[in-house]
């Protein structure tokens, strides 16, 4: 299909995100460029850091010490817990043998830590989850730092641990670099039922032996979770901005499919070397074009609000400036062509089968809302990239996403959207700005106003519940739970009990300056409020029963109250002397004393460039 007009406002928001962000692009691809030099690159250590480099290489000794093939640098989110990344543990020594037989050699170059927010949820670890992701892209510095890689391959999938090794990669911008994920887990227990045990045992219905059953049901094997919270969301935007080889996001694990894309993965990363003909640096890949992709890709899927941060971050790194009203513009003009849980009843198995990323990339493209022509990893344009793998006798083969949907239920063309309108949703009023995900909150609820019920924390809102004392309508305002503050953890433990009271009758909504995660379901919820309470944000000027209005659909979030009296209120800073010790947390007071806001990224690594 010859290349489509882009739709104005991709072309409009894609021109001034290129006009904001000309020093800064242009200053970070003459440090890429200034970093590439000819030949490999473990040829300009000297020969004593040469020797340690390969002492203990076994058999890629005499490639590493003569040899002109690319070395691969493997950065790993390897771990045993997380049951997304357990399948990685034998993908090194599979790199090693692909890259043996390509001719080159293929080094652990270092790990990175993989937190779990599902396993962190409610509890203290939280609180170094955002965290996480400055670290993961610090970590992966450090692993490359040794600066005797030609290519490199990024084994990761969840949360943080994607964005961090992103986002840390870039400094290394000069290298070729493909992500390689490793596939979501079969489908279980149907997360909609899952979700109805959790609102039952929230209002002390179902017993801890029955959520455990359902939770165990749900969380049961080796893979990805399957619903389409952050984790799936990464591996979408993989695709969209052309990090992945095609169709690589929801190939399951331990299975022949998925080592060959892995075997591939490796072979094409050593054509992407400075040392043949096809140079791709990851610099030309992740560009103003991509970052436009990724957040085209979100709206229309309905994708996480995580990343509201991290895509602003991970541009931040590739020297481009986007923020949140470029998110809005952009979601505004996509229509939805996603419902997968939490947005609708199936997993991203179902979402797969039904046509997957690929049928939703070609859709996007033939209605001018991608850019076509970025810098793929696998040598092609993004058209190619919404081509799906499969086997043809041990042989990987790609063909055409189809032509139409398998199941209307789970993914729709342009032609016949879910919506007009894309997931995501930006706030903006006297309470500050927000990020609002609509994609899963039925119209009646996407507007509210309500006394406003005041919380410090999550825990405090859950006991105000037990006690009985959460009756009418309310809006729910957790505050100081913003990057400053207490790092910005994610406040999903609240979701069922929120739903059981909005079904129940109650009309409820949720204001917070913390984070909802890619769970965010039903109920309304403004997120990411800026300026945090912590930060003297219009959150800490709130009293009890203040009238609170949120409108998802105008796009405002404001107090009602008379404005020479709201001028005159004085914020009242939260007591944050409980979030600074314990966990770990007394190791990152750094990290909260440096970080942004969270319109830019809730990022610490960048502040001596502001």
């Amino acid at each position: 299909m010859p290349n489509v007009a882009l739709h104005p406002v991709v072309e409009r928001v894609t021109a001034r995100i290129v006009l904001r962000s000309q020093a800064t692009r242009s200053a970070y691809l003459a440090r890429m460029d200034a970093a590439q030099q000819a030949g490999p690159y473990r040829y300009k250590l000297s020969c004593g850091n040469q020797a340690h480099g390969f002492a203990a290489a076994g058999d890629d000794k005499p490639a590493l010490r003569w040899g002109k093939g690319g070395n691969i640098g493997i950065v790993t989110a390897y771990n045993d817990m997380l049951s997304a990344h357990q399948p990685m543990e034998q993908y090194p020594t599979l790199i090693r043998m692909a890259a043996r037989n390509a001719g080159g050699s293929a080094q652990v170059a270092g790990g990175v830590p993989a937190m779990c927010d599902g396993i962190t949820q409610g509890r203290a670890g939280m609180e170094l989850s955002l965290f996480s992701r400055d670290v993961i892209a610090m970590a992966t510095a450090v692993s490359l730092s040794h600066d005797s890689f030609d290519a490199v391959l990024c084994l990761g999938v969840c949360d943080k641990i994607v964005p961090g090794l992103l986002i840390g990669a870039l400094s290394f911008g000069h290298l070729p670099v493909i992500f390689v994920p490793a596939g979501p887990m079969g489908s279980g227990i149907p997360n909609p039922e899952k979700a109805k045990v959790r609102q039952r045992h929230a209002l002390g219905q179902a017993t801890q032996d029955e959520l455990m059953d359902a939770e165990a049901a749900s969380y049961h094997a080796p893979g990805t979770c399957t619903f389409y919270g952050t984790a799936n969301s990464n591996q979408m935007l993989m695709e969209v901005m052309g990090l992945h080889l095609p169709g690589t996001a929801f190939v399951p694990p331990n299975t022949p499919l998925r080592s060959a894309l892995t075997v591939a993965a490796a072979e094409q990363v050593l054509r992407n070397t400075a040392l043949g003909d096809r140079y791709r640096p990851l610099a030309q890949t992740v560009d103003e074009k991509a970052i436009v992709n990724a957040m085209v890709g979100l709206a229309a899927t309905g994708g996480s609000t995580n990343h509201a941060l991290h895509l602003v971050a991970i541009a931040r790194a590739a020297g481009v400036i986007i923020d949140w009203n470029d998110l809005d513009d952009l979601s505004k003009a996509t229509p939805l062509l996603a419902r997968v849980y939490p947005n609708g009843s199936a997993d991203v198995n179902h979402f797969e089968a039904a046509g997957g990323i690929g049928f939703v990339i070609r859709e996007l493209l033939d209605a001018g809302l991608l850019h076509e022509d970025i810098a793929c990893v696998h040598g092609g344009s993004l058209r190619q990239q919404a081509q799906q793998p499969y086997l043809d006798d041990l042989q990987l083969r790609w063909c055409d996403p189809p032509t139409t949907s398998r199941n209307t239920d789970i993914v729709r063309p342009v032609a016949a959207p879910f919506d007009d309108e894309g997931g995501l949703r930006c706030l903006s009023g006297n309470l500050g700005r927000a990020v609002v995900k609509i994609s899963a909150v039925a119209p009646q609820f996407r507007r509210h106003q309500a006394p406003a019920r005041i919380f410090a924390s999550q825990d405090a809102l859950l006991a105000a519940f037990k006690a009985g004392s959460l009756e009418g309508d309310f809006i729910a305002v957790v505050r100081g739970q913003g990057p400053r503050a207490n790092g910005m953890p994610e406040l999903h433990k609240l979701t069922p009990t929120l739903a059981a009271l909005q079904d129940r009758g109650q009309r409820v909504a949720l204001l917070t300056d913390g984070r909802m995660s890619g769970a965010s379901g039903k109920v309304l919820a403004a997120i990411h409020v800026t300026p945090e309470a912590a930060d003297g944000g219009a959150l800490a000027k709130l009293c009890e029963g203040d009238i609170v209005r949120i409108d998802a659909e105008a796009g405002s979030m404001d107090v009602l109250v008379d404005a020479a009296e709201w001028q005159a209120r004085e914020a009242v800073l939260p007591d944050l002397a409980g979030n600074r010790h314990g966990m770990g947390r007394e190791l990152f007071g750094l990290l909260r004393g440096s970080v942004g806001s969270a319109e830019h990224g809730a990022c610490a690594l960048f502040g001596n460039d502001a």
